[in-house]
């Protein structure tokens, strides 16, 4: 599609849709190098100035952004290369660790198995994995792992989706409550062939199913259904989808979600061709950025201990971007049917449990879906998730906007570029839709 037809189609579907509120000014458009689409660059200059900022200031080595709006293909706005040392230009093709972004693939994949009625929202798990039956509660949360009480509710893949099932994560976890899971092996997740001080030796389990049978052998944080809680939860589900489908969890993405979605380069494991495209992972403190994970000898190189359905997969923004495209069809992707839209909009609706306690959390204010914080009143049609190396992915399904940020570097905390996009993103298209 040309670009004045692209443009046309954005503003159609801004005539048919309100979008978010008021957003802040930017600067004056910066010059942009001769590579770049100037009609996009045009189109999006906060934006492009956001992206061209974080890179010409040192901040970042490289910054890629991708847009799309209904099933027209991605644009992109890029800046800098794959490392400090690299003279590789990122681009929609170069090679990301997503982390927490696979959430929402994991809980479109329940989706499905709720279409095709194997499972229910409200179904206990325990009727797929026994020994969730007699859950035991911390009666202080963060407290005592010997002081416990019994669950009074059974975990639901509602619960598992939403993070409200009461499960731990050590990432957010305090007390003896996060040095069980470390003990017990039960960290879903890595970051390095190098050690890590802060994370100290901890050896994951080797198998989705022992992952499972260990953690319902941890005490609960939280009883079910009364706290928004992030944690280990759709790395859990991986599990029962395996044990509902019959499939492994990873065959059964590759089967029924990366194939059909054209998803070429969305992996658990990265081949040695495809290390060259590789972004290098950096951590961030005291203004300094120091290598963390290089692309060229990444972690990511070697096979997982099994596939993290919560931070597990590596993917670039062009395939990330035709997941947000088939979410934006409705299940629908270049004709080819992926999910039923009924299991899409139910997926990127509000599945929250009724009276859970959202104060203070990260969702205070939204909803939650499968697997992705939801929008709510003027934001409603979005649905999305972030990464702890920085990336962001979320659709309008409303409008039909798709949006991706891609960069590397932990904490994700340690830079505002995540909210700047949203605000970047939120001025440039009202000033489209002004202009509609």
């Amino acid at each position: 599609m040309h670009d004045r037809s692209l443009l046309l189609s954005r503003r159609s579907l801004l005539r048919s849709a309100g979008w978010l509120g008021a957003g802040f000014a930017g600067s004056s458009l910066l010059p942009r190098p001769a590579f770049a689409d100037p009609s996009v660059e045009e189109t999006y200059p906060v934006l492009t100035n956001l992206v061209y900022d974080y890179v010409a200031s040192g901040k970042l080595p490289g910054v890629v952004a991708a847009l799309g709006w209904g099933s027209a293909p991605p644009m992109q706005i890029a800046r800098g290369t794959l490392a400090l040392d690299s003279d590789v230009p990122v681009d929609l093709d170069s090679l990301y660790r997503i982390y927490s972004m696979t959430k929402p693939i994991t809980g479109m994949a329940a989706m499905m198995l709720v279409d095709q009625g194997k499972i229910e929202l409200d179904q206990p798990i325990a009727e797929f994995l026994p020994k969730f039956a007699k859950m035991q509660v911390q009666v202080t949360p963060d407290g005592s792992i010997t002081e416990l009480k019994p669950a009074q509710t059974p975990i639901t893949l509602r619960h598992l989706l939403t993070h409200t099932a009461g499960l731990g994560y050590s990432i957010i976890q305090k007390g003896p409550i996060k040095d069980a899971y470390e003990a017990a092996g039960l960290v879903p997740a890595r970051v390095s062939r190098q050690p890590i001080p802060v994370l100290g030796k901890v050896k994951t389990l080797p198998s989705l199913a022992e992952f499972a049978d260990k953690l319902a052998e941890m005490p609960l944080v939280y009883e079910p259904g009364t706290q928004f809680s992030y944690s280990v939860s759709l790395d859990l589900l991986g599990r029962i989808i395996e044990v509902v489908s019959g499939q492994d969890f990873d065959a059964f993405l590759a089967e029924r979600l990366f194939g059909p979605c054209g998803m070429t380069n969305t992996v658990w494991q990265v081949s040695g061709a495809q290390a060259q495209r590789l972004a290098s992972n950096y951590v961030l403190h005291d203004g300094k950025a120091d290598l963390l994970d290089p692309g060229a000898n990444s972690v990511y190189l070697d096979p997982p201990a099994f596939p993290f359905g919560g931070a597990g997969l590596v993917s670039s923004p062009r395939d990330y971007d035709r997941f947000l495209m088939m979410l934006a069809g409705a299940g629908m992707i270049g004709g080819t049917r992926v999910m039923n839209e009924a299991a899409v909009r139910l997926g990127t609706s509000n599945m929250l449990p009724a009276g859970v306690d959202l104060a203070g959390t990260w969702i205070a204010g939204a909803g939650f879906g499968a697997g992705g914080r939801v929008g709510l009143g003027e934001d409603a049609g979005t649905f999305g998730w972030s990464g702890a190396a920085g990336t962001v992915g979320f659709v309008n399904t409303r409008i039909g906007l798709r949006a991706g940020l891609y960069v590397q570097y932990m904490p994700s905390s340690a830079l505002p570029i995540g909210d700047e996009f949203r605000k970047a993103l939120l001025t440039d298209v009202s000033a489209l839709k002004k202009a509609a």
